[in-house]
């Protein structure tokens, strides 16, 4: 209750919306070879320290801490990290960041991950958060646009890693002989090749695993029937466009369903579909990634919006691991899982917001 009250005393006897403005200004706008942008820059600064002096004053005890939250985050934000600190005891240690549709949006960011969220990326590094970027992706697009955002040094700091292609390989520069892991190579040979197939044609799972199989292919409609009866959304887009299979679950052959088993799908609507390995996902994938960066006791945000993100989220539940959050736009069943746990959805492109949240959290946690 003590710290409940210190933060709704910060709150209500401080300007922290100005504090924030003042804040973000300086982070976000540099100082430049202008003059008249110096000297703006050059006031804003003091302006700022001095009202966070006033903050430190009033709260001796924890004052350094305060100043920093009131200027980082809302009063929501800062209330949301309590209540999470209270039900977990702990505070963030690791990020697990999905890129698209999580960090950066399409629909409200151009694509691009908000200089905000950067931002707050390098300050999380800063303090010595390894931070985990997990991605459905190539590795080279990964490396080319984080570099870009983030700068060659923190990438290559040997505090990021990069899980790439949805678990396929982990990338961490900085680590001598375990900077890149190829967890593909670890794959049985004939699943792998059901996957090679898959890449290169359209037609897509029964076919290939038909190849793998027996080399013959009847178009029986097996893994529409298998991966129908898996997955709700996979029958329902299947019915809507009249491709419902007339088979039933028991009509699929054992040496079909042997392969079925261990290759998973998953359907985005309007969006995508998705092919991977069960034994290969980014739950794997991350794991590879805490282990390389020495995290021992994670205790991880993870963001996402996709079915393989939702993976990780359940894993780190399962395990006590962290905590999950995701856009207001994902995925029918991360959102299930997210509203079910702590409720942490944001709005599209905001991922800014709960990344305030987790610093809080962590702040929040050293104090005890």
């Amino acid at each position: 209750m003590e710290r409940y009250d210190q933060l709704f005393r910060l709150y209500e006897e401080f300007d922290t919306d100005t504090l924030q403005s003042y804040q973000e200004f300086v982070d976000l706008s540099p100082p430049v070879d202008s003059r008249v942008a110096l000297d703006h820059w050059q006031n804003a600064s003091e302006e700022l320290e001095a009202r966070k002096d006033e903050i430190r004053s009033a709260f001796p005890q924890v004052g350094e801490t305060f100043a920093s939250v009131a200027a980082l985050a809302t009063r929501d934000q800062a209330f949301a990290a309590l209540d999470l600190y209270s039900k977990d005891d702990r505070g963030v240690n690791v990020l697990v960041l999905d890129v698209d549709e999580t960090l950066r949006s399409a629909g409200n960011t151009d694509n691009e991950i908000p200089r905000e969220t950067l931002h707050l990326l390098t300050r999380f590094h800063g303090e010595g958060i390894p931070i985990v970027i997990c991605t459905g992706q190539t590795l080279e697009n990964v490396k080319g646009f984080l570099i870009q955002g983030l700068g060659n040094s923190m990438v290559h700091s040997g505090n990021v890693s990069i899980v790439y292609e949805a678990g396929t390989g982990v990338f961490t520069p900085g680590q001598g002989e375990a900077t890149k892991q190829l967890l593909y190579e670890n794959l049985d040979p004939d699943v792998q090749t059901v996957f090679s197939q898959v890449r290169g044609r359209v037609d897509l799972l029964e076919e290939c695993v038909a190849d793998v199989v027996d080399g013959t292919h009847e178009g029986n409609g097996f893994a529409r029937q298998y991966y129908a009866q898996q997955d709700p959304e996979i029958r329902g887009v299947l019915e809507t466009t009249g491709d419902a299979p007339e088979t039933s679950p028991g009509d699929v052959p054992e040496p079909f369903r042997e392969f079925f088993e261990r290759i998973d799908v998953a359907y985005y609507e309007a969006d995508a579909a998705e092919v991977g390995s069960l034994e290969l996902n980014k739950v794997v994938g991350v794991e590879a990634a805490l282990d390389v960066l020495g995290v021992d006791d994670p205790f991880a945000l993870i963001m996402g919006d996709s079915k393989s993100d939702l993976r990780v989220m359940e894993w780190a539940d399962e395990h006590g691991a962290g905590i999950a959050a995701a856009p207001e736009h994902a995925s029918e069943d991360v959102l299930d899982h997210v509203t079910s746990t702590d409720d942490l959805v944001f709005d599209r492109g905001d991922a800014a917001e709960m990344l305030r949240t987790a610093y809080v959290l962590r702040r929040l946690a050293a104090l005890d």
